[in-house]
Protein backbone atom coordinates (compact mmCIF):
# COMPACT_ATOMS: atom_id res chain seq x y z
CA UNK A 1 0.00 0.00 0.00
CA UNK A 2 1.35 3.36 -1.25
CA UNK A 3 -0.10 6.46 0.80
CA UNK A 4 -0.01 9.89 -0.70
CA UNK A 5 -0.71 13.18 1.05
CA UNK A 6 -1.99 16.12 -0.96
CA UNK A 7 -2.74 19.59 -0.10
CA UNK A 8 -2.60 23.03 -0.73
CA UNK A 9 -3.87 26.57 0.00
CA UNK A 10 -3.26 29.15 -3.09
CA UNK A 11 -4.44 29.12 -6.33
CA UNK A 12 -3.26 26.79 -8.75
CA UNK A 13 -1.28 28.32 -12.00
CA UNK A 14 -4.46 27.69 -13.53
CA UNK A 15 -6.62 29.75 -10.89
CA UNK A 16 -7.90 26.88 -9.58
CA UNK A 17 -9.00 26.70 -6.02
CA UNK A 18 -7.16 24.88 -4.21
CA UNK A 19 -9.53 21.79 -3.65
CA UNK A 20 -9.79 21.55 -7.59
CA UNK A 21 -5.54 21.22 -7.98
CA UNK A 22 -6.00 18.71 -4.89
CA UNK A 23 -8.83 16.71 -7.44
CA UNK A 24 -6.69 17.42 -10.57
CA UNK A 25 -3.57 16.24 -9.35
CA UNK A 26 -5.53 12.82 -8.05
CA UNK A 27 -6.54 12.42 -11.49
CA UNK A 28 -2.47 13.20 -12.71
CA UNK A 29 -1.66 10.28 -10.15
CA UNK A 30 -4.22 8.06 -12.12
CA UNK A 31 -1.96 8.69 -15.03
CA UNK A 32 1.10 7.37 -13.31
CA UNK A 33 2.18 4.19 -15.40
CA UNK A 34 3.05 1.57 -12.55
CA UNK A 35 0.46 3.71 -9.88
CA UNK A 36 -3.27 2.75 -9.13
CA UNK A 37 -5.60 5.03 -7.23
CA UNK A 38 -7.32 2.76 -5.20
CA UNK A 39 -9.10 5.14 -2.67
CA UNK A 40 -8.86 8.89 -1.82
CA UNK A 41 -10.16 10.38 1.14
CA UNK A 42 -12.70 13.14 1.92
CA UNK A 43 -10.79 16.79 1.41
CA UNK A 44 -10.52 18.67 4.30
CA UNK A 45 -9.78 22.37 5.09
CA UNK A 46 -7.25 22.62 7.56
CA UNK A 47 -5.46 25.17 9.53
CA UNK A 48 -1.28 26.10 9.05
CA UNK A 49 1.04 23.86 10.28
CA UNK A 50 2.83 25.24 11.71
CA UNK A 51 0.96 28.66 12.26
CA UNK A 52 1.24 31.36 9.97
CA UNK A 53 -0.61 34.51 10.26
CA UNK A 54 -2.57 35.36 7.49
CA UNK A 55 -1.32 32.56 5.41
CA UNK A 56 -4.89 30.99 3.75
CA UNK A 57 -6.62 27.44 5.26
CA UNK A 58 -5.09 24.09 3.29
CA UNK A 59 -7.59 21.97 1.60
CA UNK A 60 -5.66 18.52 2.64
CA UNK A 61 -6.37 14.71 1.62
CA UNK A 62 -4.71 11.18 1.47
CA UNK A 63 -5.18 8.89 -1.41
CA UNK A 64 -4.15 5.44 -0.47
CA UNK A 65 -2.74 3.58 -3.89
CA UNK A 66 -1.04 -0.03 -5.39
CA UNK A 67 2.14 0.33 -7.41
CA UNK A 68 5.08 -1.45 -8.10
CA UNK A 69 6.91 2.19 -8.58
CA UNK A 70 10.32 2.77 -6.95
CA UNK A 71 10.39 5.45 -4.74
CA UNK A 72 12.40 7.55 -6.04
CA UNK A 73 10.54 6.95 -9.58
CA UNK A 74 6.83 8.04 -7.61
CA UNK A 75 8.68 10.97 -5.67
CA UNK A 76 10.47 12.41 -9.51
CA UNK A 77 6.27 11.87 -10.79
CA UNK A 78 4.70 13.26 -7.85
CA UNK A 79 7.10 16.85 -8.22
CA UNK A 80 6.06 16.42 -12.05
CA UNK A 81 2.71 16.96 -11.06
CA UNK A 82 3.59 19.31 -8.30
CA UNK A 83 5.53 21.51 -10.71
CA UNK A 84 3.00 21.50 -13.95
CA UNK A 85 0.40 22.95 -10.65
CA UNK A 86 2.81 26.49 -10.41
CA UNK A 87 4.10 24.65 -7.02
CA UNK A 88 7.48 26.85 -5.75
CA UNK A 89 9.53 26.40 -2.78
CA UNK A 90 10.62 29.85 -1.40
CA UNK A 91 10.85 28.62 1.79
CA UNK A 92 9.99 25.77 4.10
CA UNK A 93 6.25 25.65 4.93
CA UNK A 94 5.67 28.30 2.23
CA UNK A 95 2.10 28.35 1.21
CA UNK A 96 1.45 26.01 -1.69
CA UNK A 97 -0.18 25.67 -4.98
CA UNK A 98 0.03 21.53 -4.71
CA UNK A 99 1.88 19.72 -2.34
CA UNK A 100 2.37 15.62 -2.82
CA UNK A 101 4.21 13.77 0.06
CA UNK A 102 4.80 9.67 0.13
CA UNK A 103 4.05 8.87 3.61
CA UNK A 104 4.68 5.37 3.15
CA UNK A 105 4.92 2.62 0.94
CA UNK A 106 4.29 -0.44 2.42
CA UNK A 107 6.53 -1.58 5.17
CA UNK A 108 9.64 0.16 3.55
CA UNK A 109 11.74 2.03 6.35
CA UNK A 110 14.44 4.63 4.85
CA UNK A 111 16.69 7.53 6.09
CA UNK A 112 17.99 8.12 2.06
CA UNK A 113 17.77 9.10 -0.58
CA UNK A 114 14.83 10.67 -1.11
CA UNK A 115 12.09 10.28 -0.22
CA UNK A 116 12.55 9.28 3.33
CA UNK A 117 10.38 6.40 4.69
CA UNK A 118 7.57 6.65 6.27
CA UNK A 119 7.45 10.43 5.74
CA UNK A 120 9.43 11.65 8.98
CA UNK A 121 6.88 14.30 10.37
CA UNK A 122 3.23 12.17 9.39
CA UNK A 123 2.88 10.67 12.97
CA UNK A 124 2.74 14.24 13.98
CA UNK A 125 0.00 16.10 11.97
CA UNK A 126 -3.22 15.18 12.21
CA UNK A 127 -4.27 17.08 9.00
CA UNK A 128 -1.98 13.76 7.25
CA UNK A 129 -3.56 10.92 9.55
CA UNK A 130 -7.34 12.01 9.73
CA UNK A 131 -7.67 11.78 6.13
CA UNK A 132 -5.49 8.59 6.25
CA UNK A 133 -7.47 6.88 8.81
CA UNK A 134 -10.40 7.15 6.28
CA UNK A 135 -8.97 4.94 3.74
CA UNK A 136 -6.45 2.87 5.52
CA UNK A 137 -8.04 2.40 8.60
CA UNK A 138 -5.89 0.47 11.09
CA UNK A 139 -3.08 1.06 9.08
CA UNK A 140 0.62 0.83 11.13
CA UNK A 141 3.30 3.26 10.86
CA UNK A 142 6.05 1.20 9.96
CA UNK A 143 8.69 2.79 12.36
CA UNK A 144 7.04 2.99 15.32
CA UNK A 145 4.48 0.40 15.10
CA UNK A 146 1.44 2.01 16.37
CA UNK A 147 -2.08 2.44 14.14
CA UNK A 148 -3.07 5.29 12.87
CA UNK A 149 -5.59 5.60 15.29
CA UNK A 150 -3.46 5.27 18.33
CA UNK A 151 -1.10 7.89 16.87
CA UNK A 152 -4.32 10.22 16.34
CA UNK A 153 -5.25 9.84 19.68
CA UNK A 154 -1.77 11.10 20.90
CA UNK A 155 -2.43 14.70 18.96
CA UNK A 156 -3.83 17.42 20.11
CA UNK A 157 -7.13 18.85 18.18
CA UNK A 158 -6.52 21.01 15.45
CA UNK A 159 -8.33 23.08 13.38
CA UNK A 160 -9.95 20.85 11.35
CA UNK A 161 -13.23 20.60 8.96
CA UNK A 162 -14.58 17.74 6.95
CA UNK A 163 -15.31 19.59 3.11
CA UNK A 164 -16.24 17.08 1.30
CA UNK A 165 -16.77 13.08 1.37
Amino acid sequence: MILIALGANLPGRDGAAPRASCEAAVEAMRRIPGLRVAAVSAWWETAPEPPSPGAPWYVNGVARCEGTLDPAALLAALQAIEDAAGRERPYPNAPRTLDLDIIAMGETVRESPDPILPHPRAHLRRFVLQPLSEVAPGWVHPRLGQSVEALLAELPEAGMRKISK
